[in-house]
């Protein structure tokens, strides 16, 4: 159903067109009249139609003055001119407004009918379009190697959700399901950089190659001047992984040696459980592969035959600490719990030394005190000046009772920050309001001179200002426009024209039309009523 709205001086023909056409029945719903168009330009401005239907001649804003304020606000919204014979000529010369359609007047139910019908076929012609899912699908198709690329690199970089991970993987034909995972880079002794990146695709190419031939549930790509390789082991599989990484890379090192004439070093990282833990895996390949300095090119470099790595160890990652700061700054009491819940899991469950618990505690506790550093809150205010909260990472007497004091830090912290926010936007609402007050009197104010002066944007602030006030920007201008006009009209002896131009309205005429419509009655009559006589 698309939205219109119907603007014309003329009640007759506003009343005739919007009863004598079934405008549900063809596809439209209307949702308001004007009579001029600055009122219809302020209809369009809070309800955003589909189409516009307008005369050409009204008062205070003609029909072509509306469709160019449209086309330059929402460049989206369809427009048909009503016009009569003698505007016709005037009419064809705005074809640079882009208008849709033109009805000549007078016109019956059925001519504006099968215009709306012209119209509303474009319009889903044009969603038809947008929405063919065949040619989505062709595109997404030539871009899925892209995706896949992308995909692949982010699982190294980034912590994602697992349910994230395997429902992409699904979506790009990524076979992931698996109960161990292990992550080798390789890299090119020789750096030749006018052939480096067809040698890399070389070498990805025997990679894939010697995965196929050797049946192995791996993946082979390219991330950062390297090649990966992810291999995986499967439920049925009884073969250690660490092995079968061996025995892979060690074929596609004396391959490429072989055939390309140049060498490659592999780093081989640790085996991990979960494929959310890959980036761990990939950053001790790396760590691996820095050994080819001390160790020498051409040859397998795993990370456990160089460094002693922590087999259970519980690490604050990427994932944690964005969930964790997320929580605190715009989360709820149930979701903060559910995560602080989610890092001392890990404590528990895990065989963790005492030296890891602690640095693990540090790099939550520091990352909830920059957090409240970023805010700009008084921690001592809010702790007491004699707090050292790191320094209570030694304290605690229970894994509990650390989860309990993280709890009850971040809550104080989050109530502060909410608070704050709060503050911020009535600030900056009454702020607005001020600017408002001192500047109705102009013509020209608009949302956007208020937010130049606020150094906000439009969308952020009409949404702070509803909340706050419970109404928009361009009523509460018109609402003090009208009561600063009525205080006028009881204590002065202004004329009405006098008085519109005082409360920002060039136009006496639309001034009386408006103060009418929010008054319920005529200035004349306001001030007559109140006591004083024009």
């Amino acid at each position: 159903m698309y939205k219109l709205i119907l603007v014309d001086d003329e009640e007759d023909v506003r009343v005739g067109v919007s009863q004598e056409i079934d405008w549900h029945g063809y596809g439209f719903e209307v949702l308001a009249k004007a009579e001029n168009g600055k009122e219809a330009l302020d209809l369009v401005e809070r309800l955003r139609p589909d189409v516009v239907v307008t005369d050409i001649k009204m008062p205070f804003m003609d029909g072509l003055q509306l469709a160019e304020a449209v086309r330059r606000q929402f460049p989206a919204t369809r427009i048909i001119i009503l016009t009569g014979f003698d505007e016709f000529e005037y009419a064809q010369k705005a074809v640079k407004l882009h208008i849709d359609e033109y009805v000549l007047k007078p016109f019956s139910a059925v001519e504006l009918i099968e215009v709306l019908i012209k119209v509303k076929n474009r319009m889903d012609e044009e969603a038809a379009h947008r929405e063919n899912n065949q040619l989505l699908r062709e595109s997404y198709r030539k871009s899925l190697p892209v995706l896949r690329e992308v995909f692949l690199s982010s699982l190294l970089t980034r912590q994602l959700p697992r349910e994230d991970i395997l429902a992409k993987a699904t979506e790009y034909g990524v076979q992931l399901l698996g109960s161990e995972y292990l992550v080798s880079v390789m890299c090119l002794d020789q750096k030749k950089k006018d052939e480096q990146q067809i040698l890399l695709f070389a070498v990805k190419n025997i990679a894939e190659e010697q995965v196929q031939l050797g049946h192995y549930a791996g993946i082979v790509f390219l991330h950062n001047d390297l090649v990966v390789l992810l291999l995986r082991k499967e439920a049925d599989d009884q073969e250690r992984l660490e092995h079968q990484m061996q025995m892979i890379a060690e074929e596609i090192r004396r391959t490429v040696e072989k055939y390309l004439s140049v060498t490659v070093t592999v780093g081989v990282g640790t085996v991990i459980r979960d494929v959310t833990q890959l980036p761990y895996s990939y950053e001790d390949a790396g760590l691996a592969l820095d050994y080819k300095g001390i160790l020498g090119n051409n040859r397998l470099i795993f990370i456990d035959d160089v460094e002693k790595q922590p087999r259970e160890s519980v690490r604050f990652d990427e994932r944690k600490e964005h969930e964790l700061v997320r929580c605190i700054k715009m989360g709820t009491l149930p979701e903060l719990h559910a995560v602080v819940d989610e890092l001392f899991s890990d404590v528990a469950e895990g065989n963790v030394s005492i030296h890891d618990y602690r640095i693990y505690l540090l790099e939550i506790m520091t990352t909830i005190l920059k957090t409240a550093q970023r805010a700009e809150l008084d921690m001592d205010q809010m702790f007491g000046a004699q707090s050292h909260l790191l320094a209570e990472i030694t304290s605690f007497n229970s894994v509990q009772e650390a989860q309990n004091r993280v709890n009850g830090i971040c809550e104080k912290i989050m109530s502060s920050i909410a608070s704050g926010r709060h503050h911020t936007y009535k600030r900056l609402v009454d702020q607005a309001i001020e600017y408002t007050h001192r500047h109705y009197q102009s013509p020209d104010i608009s949302i956007h001179k208020v937010c130049a002066d606020l150094h906000i944007s439009p969308g952020y602030f009409s949404s702070i200002f509803k909340r706050e006030t419970k109404t928009t920007f361009v009523t509460y201008l018109l609402q003090l426009r009208m009561e600063k006009a009525k205080e006028l009209l009881r204590t002065t002896d202004l004329k009405t024209f006098e008085i519109a131009e005082q409360v920002g309205y060039t136009d006496a005429n639309y001034f009386s039309f408006c103060f009418r419509k929010h008054v319920g009655q005529s200035a004349k009559e306001y001030r007559n009523n109140s006591g004083k006589v024009e």
